[in-house]
């Protein structure tokens, strides 16, 4: 049986580091090791995904398993083309209440991307604001790629947002000379999950 969620871990992995070494190192309970926390925070906001992975994997190896000694001549079948999807990039912090900085859409069909519709901020928006926007774009691929819902929302740091001129950076740190005030840079990296 696996070892039970430490409750103060799991709330301490979903904080910045810099907010837990604050709250846990020596100005606060005293409970931060730099050795061990680093990787116990990896695995408490990994946990669901490596979990669900780890048994698709486990799955996927006892079904071939099957398959191969029950069927000692395989049957070629033609390659399915997969779905397309609509993956949604979220810009904010990882707090329950944090507010949403910007976010982008990309549809993807395997490892093709089709289209990309670039960042946008939605500082003063509010929620329903932000709902009708996701939803008036969601008509919009469905009507093209017959696109029914997003896929789980991918979360990046509003430090990473793609926009320029970005309130959150208000000193050009990361511009580079060819950039100019209102270009984007790409919404997300091109390694994002696929």
């Amino acid at each position: 049986m696996s070892r039970p969620i430490d409750p103060k871990c799991w709330h301490c992995s979903q904080l910045a580091v810099a907010t837990a070494r604050e709250r846990h190192g020596e100005t606060g309970d005293g409970c931060w090791n730099e050795q061990t926390c680093h990787r116990k925070r990896s695995h408490y906001r990994n946990r669901a995904d490596n979990n669900q992975k780890r048994k698709s994997e486990y799955a996927a190896d006892k079904a071939q398993r099957q398959i191969t000694s029950a069927q000692p001549t395989p049957i070629a079948l033609p390659p399915i083309a997969p779905p397309p999807i609509a993956l949604l990039y979220l810009y904010r912090e990882a707090r329950k209440d944090a507010h949403l900085h910007a976010l982008a859409i990309a549809v993807w069909q395997g490892n093709v991307k089709l289209e990309e519709i670039p960042a946008t901020h939605c500082m003063g928006m509010t929620n329903s604001q932000v709902r009708q926007y996701l939803q008036t774009v969601l008509a919009d691929l469905h009507q093209r790629y017959r696109i029914q819902t997003f896929e789980p929302e991918i979360r990046y740091d509003p430090c990473f947002c793609p926009i320029r001129p970005c309130p959150l950076q208000l000193h050009a740190a990361g511009e580079t000379a060819g950039e100019t005030a209102g270009e984007t840079k790409k919404p997300f990296p091109d390694s994002a999950r696929v």
